[in-house]
């Protein structure tokens, strides 16, 4: 697969951290939206798309957030250490890289240190063409939002029962 668009959306906070979110296109078929560009330590990064790690209320079921410390269904008090408990031996459900608790788990991400490089080099030449795009008269930012809506199709997806062949219809 291969990167073939890259739409960057400037931050209006050009003193804060997050610079821009970005959509990118591989193979002009295949769209991630809500990757984020961040200003780190080393310079800007990718963060890519990703969902709030939740756990399951002991009292009702209900999922809530690991920061959350009370339950979203029944208002009972959550154990706070609870994220840290052990999933698997040696390993602590809830932390990441340097024992810092994970909060977030990423959507779609690269799979290789190359691949990852490799966008992040293409996102971060685009992001500086918009930039400089920004700064000349009449400048208009893109908007990431309707980006597809031309090709909207809102008829269900019907997929084919298992064990049969053939392609799924639309």
């Amino acid at each position: 697969m291969r990167l073939t668009e890259v739409r960057v959306n400037l931050c209006g906070n050009a003193a804060g951290r997050l610079k821009a979110f970005c959509s990118l296109t591989f193979d002009d078929t295949f769209v991630v939206r809500d990757v984020k560009l961040i200003e780190g330590p080393d310079g800007l990064f990718l963060a890519m798309p990703s969902r709030k790690l939740c756990d399951h209320c002991p009292r009702c079921g209900d999922k809530n957030h690991l920061r959350a410390r009370f339950c979203n269904g029944c208002g009972c008090r959550l154990d706070e250490n609870r994220s840290m408990r052990t999933q698997h031996p040696g390993q602590s459900y809830g932390t990441g890289h340097g024992g810092r608790m994970k909060l977030h788990a990423d959507i779609a991400h690269p799979i290789n240190a190359g691949c990852r490089s490799q966008i992040e080099h293409d996102v971060v030449d685009a992001y500086e063409r918009e930039l400089e795009r920004s700064k000349q008269p009449g400048y208009v930012p893109p908007n990431l939002d309707s980006e597809d809506m031309d090709y909207f199709d809102d008829r269900p997806l019907r997929l084919r029962p298992t064990g049969t062949t053939g392609s799924a219809s639309h």
